[in-house]
């Protein structure tokens, strides 16, 4: 306990923190313009007829043409934050904006996405605002040139974990032993200057898979000595240019990139602000006060630190998960979302639904394109909890219309990295009278390995 309460009144400067709510606010920002410019908000929030949930959580929908003012907020809310105006009431604006607006349609879930949830749930604990922000500047008794050393480490550890989580993932069959789904997805990008004739090369391949393993597993140690953080921030740049360059993963490089920047100690994040500090036309001798912020109630800050330790231990444990569920994980994807598994299989499906009269046995057959985008049925196919959610629906439509004794069955095929077709959920099974849980799913059909 001694060593406990030493810990969390070592004190750090402020910098790295700040350098980090600046440039993860800056990239929130353009991430939501580049979402807006796409026309997104209106493909995937305003069209669609049906949008799915998370368990638990139905209640969370688009809010029509409101959905474009909840951008705006959440843009709005990533500009103060940048700026470190009115910084509490910011991070908690943009947490529950962005949480909000990542949990309106399962089919848009992305690991970056739920990484950025994390962090500006860390960040409200944080005294983030403390330095180099417009609260501290015109408040300079808010603000602080030293923090607690707790509050950057919890960042380095988060992001560790994202890197350290993605690396064990890779260590599978498919994916070390067959290179699988590199193999099936480098020949696409042949036409790149000078490397694309390289990408359709068997034993390039197995090198991205074993590259890609061993950088993930490594990189947070790497960057965390001394020795070797530099060379491994060059490391960090180029493989995530890389990933950029082979494949449409929006702004996820980037963000990574700026994440690393969290290993470097304070004069690096110094000479960052500095540079910032002058493009603004401001002098940073108003920040460098050589104040340390130290809470009058220690217990407080022991409750922030259990609070946040309690979380990080929730993110040890939730990727094992898969470890309850019988299976292939890739085939039932039960625990397979919120584990840091990063694009490591190649899935296709078909589902063809039929809704049925169970006491006629009267029966037709289901265009899901009258209810679903091309982009919802292409993630729904090959989702089980998805495609339950969407028998429910349609049992609920017709029995709303009149339609009786409504039954809901499926014909799907599914092919994992590359294999042949093979029949993915029970035909038999009416999935009207089947209920979403965090039970195993044994209307899944076992996944045969044609090897």
């Amino acid at each position: 306990m001694n060593t406990f309460q030493r810990y969390i009144q070592q004190t750090t400067k402020a910098a790295p923190l700040a350098a980090f709510r600046f440039f993860f606010g800056l990239l929130m920002a353009i991430s939501l313009i580049r979402f807006a410019a796409h026309g997104w908000i209106e493909k995937l929030y305003i069209l669609p007829k049906f949008h799915f949930s998370y368990y638990g959580l139905s209640w969370v929908k688009p809010l029509g043409d409101w959905t474009y003012l909840l951008f705006m907020v959440c843009f709005i809310a990533s500009i103060a934050v940048m700026l470190g105006y009115k910084y509490r009431l910011a991070i908690i604006t943009f947490f529950l904006s962005f949480c909000y607006i990542e949990l309106m349609d399962k089919t848009t879930y992305l690991n970056h996405y739920y990484f950025i949830s994390i962090i500006a749930f860390i960040f409200i604990f944080l005294p983030a605002g403390k330095y180099f922000s417009i609260d501290a500047y015109l408040k300079p008794e808010r603000c602080f040139q030293y923090v607690p050393r707790w509050t950057k480490d919890i960042l380095m550890l988060m992001v560790g974990i994202v890197y350290f989580y993605a690396g064990v993932a890779k260590l599978n069959s498919d994916w070390m032993l067959e290179a699988l789904p590199l193999k099936i997805w480098l020949p696409g990008s042949y036409d790149l200057p000078l490397i694309g004739g390289l990408l359709e090369q068997s034993w390039v391949h197995y090198a991205f898979s074993w590259a890609g393993m061993l950088y993930d597993v490594s990189i947070p140690f790497l960057l965390w000595y001394k020795p070797t953080r530099k060379l491994a921030f060059v490391g960090v740049i180029i493989f995530h240019i890389m990933t950029r360059v082979l494949f449409p993963i929006g702004m996820f490089p980037f963000i990574m990139i700026f994440a690393a920047l969290i290993f470097f100690d304070a004069p690096t994040h110094e000479w960052i602000l500095d540079k910032l500090s002058r493009i603004g036309r401001f002098s940073m001798d108003r920040f460098n006060n050589g104040k340390r912020l130290l809470h009058s109630s220690l217990s407080w800050s022991k409750a922030r630190l259990v609070l946040l330790g309690s979380f990080l231990v929730i993110q040890l444990l939730l990727p094992w998960r898969y470890l309850l569920y019988p299976g292939n994980l890739f085939w039932t994807e039960e625990g397979y979302r919120f584990s840091w598994r990063v694009m490591l299989m190649e899935k296709t499906a078909y589902a063809q639904f039929k809704v049925k009269n169970g006491q006629t046995q009267e029966q037709f057959y289901i265009n899901n394109r009258d209810f679903l985008s091309s982009f919802q049925e292409k993630q729904m196919s090959m989702q089980p909890d998805m495609i339950l959610e969407y028998a429910h629906y349609l049992g609920d439509h017709f029995s709303g219309q009149g339609h009786q004794n409504v039954e809901v069955y499926v014909d799907s095929y599914a092919s994992l990295n590359g294999r042949i077709n093979q029949p993915f959920i029970d035909p038999d099974v009416d999935l009207y009278q089947k209920q979403e849980s965090f039970l195993h799913k044994d209307w899944i059909l076992k996944f045969k390995d044609e090897d």
